[in-house]
């Protein structure tokens, strides 16, 4: 945890904020003549209400998906510019360029793993997104300390949790590899010595 150690709103306003996304925010992202939802427009006007600039035309195009691999960012981008919303988060310009930041690159790994309406439908999805949203902010959870709140973040990860489960992949299969050529060369062995036999 970076920051200040300015103390966030009870978790559970957080949550319970994101459990109530309005629909508009859960619309299909703009992609070419596809979509409803700018998303660019979302972030805009957040950044301007914390105090920030306006986006730059790269920056704006950034939040534009390409393609189906973008959509599903675009739309965590959007459910993000909500819950960022909230009273605790406004008026604190301190926090307009991390939030800028977040939004252009800190979510792109959870975009990957996780299909973004489950931060608003999915409990522990929701709690996960808010204590993330904080820690990349260098806020804390009303009430936890930032060793308690790195360890709940930490339970909660799925990216953490997904680095573990290809980690632990890669061990087996390396392991599974090397009994294979344990077996290989037991078999090559044992081929060359009955050969041997057979021409004595």
């Amino acid at each position: 945890m970076s920051g200040s150690n300015m103390q966030a709103p009870l978790l559970d306003s957080l949550t319970r904020r994101l459990a109530e996304t309005p629909s508009v925010f859960l619309a299909e992202p703009r992609r070419g003549r596809r979509g409803q939802l700018e998303v660019a427009a979302l972030v805009t006007d957040l950044l301007l209400t914390l105090g920030g600039d306006l986006l730059t035309p790269t920056q704006a195009t950034a939040h534009t998906p390409r393609d189906k691999g973008e959509r599903n960012r675009a739309r965590l981008v959007a459910i993000c510019c909500w819950l960022l919303h909230d009273e605790t988060f406004r008026q604190r310009p301190e926090l307009a360029s991390p939030v800028e930041t977040l939004l252009q690159s800190g979510l792109n790994e959870l975009a990957v793993l996780i299909d973004a309406e489950r931060f608003v439908t999915d409990l522990e999805r929701r709690e996960e997104l808010v204590r993330r949203v904080l820690d990349w902010l260098g806020l804390c959870p009303a009430g936890e300390s930032p060793h308690q709140a790195a360890d709940r973040l930490g339970a909660l990860d799925s990216v953490e949790r997904e680095r573990v489960l290809r980690a632990t992949r890669a061990r087996q299969e390396a392991a599974r590899a090397r009994q294979l050529k344990k077996q290989m060369q037991a078999r090559q062995a044992r081929e060359a010595a009955a050969k041997a036999n057979r021409e004595w």
